[in-house]
């Protein structure tokens, strides 16, 4: 037998405030025909004034323990995938883990930027397979409209704010890629490639959270050749390949990423969750996202194989696959 880690419950949380493409007409020189035609973003949330990234990873957190039909007794530990945390510390995790009202277990953050989740999920799963957990909850949120440079049009129109959650589980499995529940991962960074997607702020250089800085061409062209081979190495880990699959799961980047790495894996757009038309951008919190809106509008069921896959500032880059 193999213990597995099974995603027994899914929620997700966005902010009340929509912002249409519109808003930035009277800030930036764009038009929404601009913004649509080159990300495929249509509208995106804003968290309001005082609204944290904690809170936002709460209301996830409850609607995914809703869906779980559990409780936050049952959880062992919460994995928060962030770049916009709170204050500097204590993690957000720890936060939620109040906010909950759990009083056992541990939380810690996970930061690969926009592949967060990615590595938040298997820091999850090793957690399960190695028996210290049972349970996690492991969750996905960003404000990141607190670092945008409002006067940036290739950057200020791409991003949103939400939270996503899951819940995984440990389960026995028979060791096969016909199990349920993370079957494989595939995790990369590459540190020389660090000023195509940074911040321009931090702690210990200018004391301040700084602004989004992005290089869009060069990011480009290293995200589709990257987000295909991640995936398909996932996927090979376990002998399973493009043709097996049921869903892609995208970080919600940029639709021209996802249609090109789509394309280069050969799955039809048909059987991809996007959701960027509707979010943005939500960097570690798109994934977990997408996901449970996918389980919400009935296209994500049990059985389905789903392969995940994200890249963000780092470089860092990455791909789970799971069994549904």
């Amino acid at each position: 037998m193999t213990r597995r880690a099974v995603v027994k419950g899914v929620g997700h949380y966005l902010p009340e405030r929509v912002v249409p493409n519109s808003y930035f007409e009277d800030i930036v020189d764009t038009s929404d025909e601009w913004i649509r035609t080159r990300s495929g973003i249509e509208r995106r949330h804003f968290a309001a004034e005082g609204e944290t990234t904690s809170q936002m990873a709460a209301h996830a957190a409850r609607e995914a323990l809703k869906n779980a039909s559990l409780d936050v007794d049952d959880i062992d530990a919460i994995i928060v995938a962030t770049s916009t945390p709170d204050l500097t510390f204590p993690s957000v995790a720890t936060m939620v883990q109040s906010e909950l009202g759990m009083t056992r277990g541990f939380g810690f953050d996970v930061q690969a930027v926009c592949a967060g989740f990615v590595f938040a999920l298997t820091n999850a799963n090793a957690l399960i397979m190695s028996g210290q957990v049972d349970r996690v909850l492991v969750i996905g949120s960003e404000t990141f409209s607190r670092i945008l440079d409002m006067t940036d049009r290739a950057t200020c129109v791409l991003f949103g704010d939400g939270a996503g959650a899951l819940v995984l589980e440990a389960q026995d499995g028979s060791g096969e890629n016909t199990d349920r529940g993370i079957l494989s991962a595939d995790l990369n960074s590459d540190g020389r490639m660090r000023d195509m997607l940074y911040v321009d702020g931090g702690v210990s250089t200018t004391q301040t959270s700084g602004h989004l800085r992005m290089q869009g061409n060069p990011l480009f062209r290293q995200a589709v050749g990257k987000l295909t081979e991640t995936a398909e190495t996932a996927l090979g880990k376990v002998g399973l390949t493009d043709d097996d699959l049921d869903w892609i799961v995208p970080h919600q980047a940029n639709i021209r990423i996802i249609q090109g790495t789509a394309k280069k894996m050969g799955v039809p757009m048909d059987r991809v969750i996007l959701t960027v038309q509707d979010h943005g951008n939500t960097s570690a919190a798109s994934i977990p996202l997408a996901l449970s809106v996918g389980c919400t509008e009935g296209k994500i069921k049990q059985g389905d194989l789903v392969v995940t896959e994200a890249i963000g500032g780092g470089l860092a880059w990455g791909a789970v696959v799971i069994r549904w």
